[in-house]
């Protein structure tokens, strides 16, 4: 039966969905994330002509859409988080929200949402063997972070941009056996990377009508796990490529990972510091960017000193 492995780490909260002894799903939850169904007060601020209006909140300033009529710029009111910031090379995306009258409160966080999944939940602890690993956890944050994605007869190349997801497609297999498995990895791909919004994919050309149904019809069967949201997509083209746009409640892992690649390797460096037996090293070195990383964050090194009872300093 599929089980949900949980790790609360330092800086961040990990999870898999693990199926078969390989993960199926993969996510990170940052440490101070604005999770979607947080409901938190503001002051209404500009008004965006067809997008809605910035609010500014002790969270940092929050899009709202849509904005009641007769609220003024600088009145108080609720609103409810129903997308989290999106980060992007040299920018980010705000959340997202809508108006409440709800209490101010916040919403779930990454062990709330995978324990309300109703399916087995396993906390995983630093002294235990590392299950997360055991199962693929490396190999998964690598495919999001290089867009490198092999399968049985060809590979896919991921490519996130502010547009859209992008896979392209390459391998040795005739064209419509290539695109149809290349359909199946891409399905795994966005369940296991959590890649919502726009989604394109760039199939080998495949002559005929009934060729291209049946490359769709294996992408529509990946999509349909048990509980998997709604989505849209067109037909496979006459160039091969096809459009899908899912919803996107939050950042993609490789969104997450590409745009703050220092943040996620120093929270890796962390998990393993965490991991090491008693006995090891107190002192360590690490790549300039991670040390000035770990010297912003004392609250980080403090909590794996907690944990681990060994005072860990950085050497310049």
């Amino acid at each position: 039966m599929p089980e949900w492995l949980f790790e609360a780490g330092i800086g961040e909260a990990r999870a898999a969905l693990v199926d078969n002894g390989r993960i199926v799903e993969a996510l990170i939850e940052p440490e101070g994330t604005l999770t979607v169904g947080t409901v938190l007060r503001g002051r209404l601020g500009e008004r965006l002509p067809g997008i809605g209006a910035r609010v500014a909140t002790d969270r940092g300033e929050i899009l709202v859409s849509p904005v009641p009529a007769g609220v003024t710029q600088g009145a108080s009111l609720g609103i409810e988080v129903v997308r989290e910031a999106i980060p992007e090379p040299g920018r980010a995306k705000p959340a997202r929200a809508v108006v409440s009258d709800a209490a101010p409160a916040a919403g779930p966080d990454l062990l709330a949402r995978i324990t309300a999944s109703g399916l087995p939940v396993r906390r995983l602890l630093p002294h235990q063997s590392d299950a997360l690993e055991e199962t693929g956890w490396s190999e998964v944050l690598d495919q999001a972070s290089d867009g490198e994605i092999a399968f049985a007869g060809g590979a896919l190349r991921m490519s996130p941009t502010p547009a859209m997801t992008l896979f392209d497609v390459d391998g040795y297999l005739p064209p419509e056996p290539l695109a149809t498995a290349a359909a199946a990895a891409v399905a795994a791909a966005i369940r296991r990377l959590g890649i919502g919004g726009s989604i394109g994919i760039d199939f080998p050309t495949v002559s005929g009508k009934g060729s291209r149904q049946r490359i769709a019809a294996a992408l529509d069967a990946g999509l349909a796990w048990p509980g998997a949201p709604a989505f849209e997509r067109t037909a496979v083209n006459g160039f091969g490529f096809l459009q899908i746009v899912r919803p996107r409640p939050r950042a993609s892992l490789p969104e997450m990972l590409c745009a703050d690649p220092v943040g996620a390797a120093t929270r890796a460096a962390l998990r393993s510091l965490e991991r090491t037996p008693p006995g090891g090293p107190a002192r360590h070195r690490f790549p300039a960017a991670v040390a000035a990383r770990l010297a912003a964050h004392p609250d980080w090194l403090a909590e794996l000193a907690r944990r681990t009872g060994v005072v860990h300093t950085l050497e310049s």
